[in-house]
């Protein structure tokens, strides 16, 4: 299963170990929730203005958010079943990563992974629009996030 990783911002060096954590959660988060290793995701570092411009043009919001999904599945299936599927991308602000990881009281490579694992539930169909569908995504971000060994963390 591919993990394409590409980093559009200048804001923070992203070491290369939460590089590996953050692909090893893709991969734990798409095992977990029965999905094909032969699926693609694209992970996406950008800046918050980076976000906002998105964020204005594909949702209508004129401010930044911590992480945005384009999943490449809505509609109707692919023709043929292809084996090799791309899911899409998440698109990740670094900055609301740090923010966000000292507001909670976090490590930043905590709060990357519940955003990038929150970002892959959204391609995979989970959606927390609704109280029941986001009771439901909550349990699967808090099982995926529990089955991940956080360096330093027992």
């Amino acid at each position: 299963m591919p993990v394409l990783i590409n980093n559009l911002q200048e804001e923070m060096e992203i070491e290369d170990s939460v590089i590996e954590f953050l692909t090893g959660a893709i991969l734990k988060a798409l095992k977990i929730s029965g999905y094909s290793e032969d699926a693609e995701v694209s992970l996406v570092f950008v800046d918050d203005d980076y976000i906002q411009e998105l964020n204005q043009q594909y949702r209508g919001m004129d401010g930044p958010t911590d992480v945005l999904s384009f999943a490449m599945l809505e509609g109707e299936p692919l023709a043929g079943g292809e084996k090799d599927v791309i899911l899409g991308d998440v698109v990740i602000s670094v900055q609301a990563v740090d923010r966000q990881a000292k507001e909670f009281g976090q490590s930043f490579l905590r709060e990357a992974s519940y955003l990038t694992i929150h970002g892959v539930l959204h391609l995979l169909g989970y959606d927390h629009q609704e109280e029941d569908k986001q009771k439901l995504m909550r349990q699967k971000e808090e099982e995926i996030i529990m089955s991940l060994n956080f360096p330093g963390e027992h």
